[in-house]
């Protein structure tokens, strides 16, 4: 007997945190892995935004917040988009979460009823249609290839969009890609949007400040969609805080309201203490943000360089977030001692297993041709992963 929820039965596992988990497990066995497989940084907190939340329990930060995070945060970010971004929001137009995850499922949640279709560019952040199956809806997928840089068009999106269509994810720069649209792309794209009004724009930006073209642009700068788009940010990527679980939206005023309705009953406001801290993060020094993001563009130039070293690797070069998305449907149908590899998830399976390297099949991301490898660590772990990644390769037949 089944006594699970169909909105749970319904959902498929996490594939980036059930590789993560599997890698940790041969580790405990005493195995070198690499894990190529998490997203997240591998740098510690930056010693000030720490040093906030230190004070912040001496001061007795440790009861309930606002459902919707202290005021002083929430002005921190209104200035942030100010100063950073140009967008003009008040502080009633944020509402922070428990991370930027519950950030996109509240807007998700707020907007999508049972039979509501949601545009998904593919590919996707795992956890995109997920989300939307577990509001009721169904996800629409739009495919973009390594020969348009992951990056879809405006006659793609168009022709996706039908009368059911309430909401669209934007994800720049992307995970798992790392592609990021340009200004003139996302004109194009609001233009597109610009004609059904009917239709909300969910913008994940968690890693703009990890990019490597420049001043991030965000699709809610364009007038005609300001009042149906939320941006969703937050401190994990851009300040190596992934654990404090601090996320954001800004948003026109009737969907900050409802995101504040909606987990006004589930969670509530986030950490007080992480909150602080955040408030640090965004109003102290942005020095720890840029030495981050130059050591993530170090690394981006070394992994692509060996990576395009390894026969049967179709590899385009991110440009921003700190991931690799190569092809690998060249080794389909290749063996080694009995071992045939048919999909990405195999292939990714056979470098854990053989080579002791951690990385995800594209399936999960809505792109079965692709794996994911990440970047957020060493140099040196770099070096020796895509070492073994290319003798491994090399066994196939």
């Amino acid at each position: 007997m089944n006594l699970l929820s169909e909105r749970v039965n319904s959902l498929s596992p996490s594939a980036t945190l059930a590789m993560s988990q599997k890698s940790a497990e041969l580790k405990a066995q005493g195995i070198d892995v690499i894990n190529l497989s998490v997203g997240e940084p591998d740098f510690d907190t930056p010693d000030h935004i720490k040093a906030a939340a230190e004070r912040a329990i001496e001061e007795n930060y440790s009861r309930y917040s606002p459902v919707s995070g202290y005021p002083a945060l929430r002005n921190a970010i209104v200035e942030k988009l100010r100063r950073e971004n140009g967008l003009d929001y008040a502080a009633s137009q944020i509402v922070c979460s428990n991370g930027a995850k519950q950030s996109v499922c509240n807007v998700v949640l707020s907007l999508v009823n049972t039979g509501d279709e949601v545009i998904v560019p593919a590919p996707y952040w795992v956890s995109y249609p997920e989300m939307v199956k577990m509001a009721g809806g169904t996800p629409v997928v739009v495919q973009a290839g390594i020969e348009q840089d992951f990056k879809i068009t405006p006659r793609q999106l168009q022709a996706a969009i039908t009368s059911r269509t309430k909401a669209f994810i934007l994800c720049s720069p992307s995970n798992p890609t790392g592609s990021v649209y340009t200004r003139q792309e996302l004109a194009e794209l609001a233009a597109v949007l610009a004609q059904y009004p009917y239709v909300t724009v969910i913008s994940d930006e968690i890693y703009e400040h990890i990019s490597y073209v420049g001043r991030h642009e965000s699709i809610a700068q364009f007038p005609a969609l300001k009042e149906r788009v939320a941006v969703v940010n937050g401190v994990s990527k851009a300040y190596a805080m992934t654990g404090w679980r601090i996320g954001f939206i800004a948003a026109p005023e009737w969907l900050a309201k409802a995101c504040t309705k909606l987990q006004g009953q589930y969670t509530s406001g986030p950490c007080s203490v992480s909150q602080k801290a955040a408030e640090a993060a965004y109003t102290g020094t942005q020095e720890p943000v840029e030495a981050m993001r130059r050591a993530f563009e170090r690394r981006r130039d070394l992994i692509v360089r060996l990576a395009k070293e390894i026969p049967g690797l179709d590899v385009n070069v991110p440009q921003g977030a700190f991931y690799l998305f190569p092809k690998c449907s060249s080794f389909f149908g290749k063996a080694v001692g009995g071992r045939v590899i048919r999909t990405s998830t195999d292939l990714a399976m056979y470098l854990l297993e053989e080579a002791h390297v951690a990385c995800v099949g594209g399936e999960s991301f809505g792109a079965p041709d692709y794996f994911r490898m990440s970047y957020a660590t060493s140099d040196e772990n770099i070096v020796e992963a895509m070492s073994r990644i290319k003798e491994a390769l090399a066994r196939l037949s």
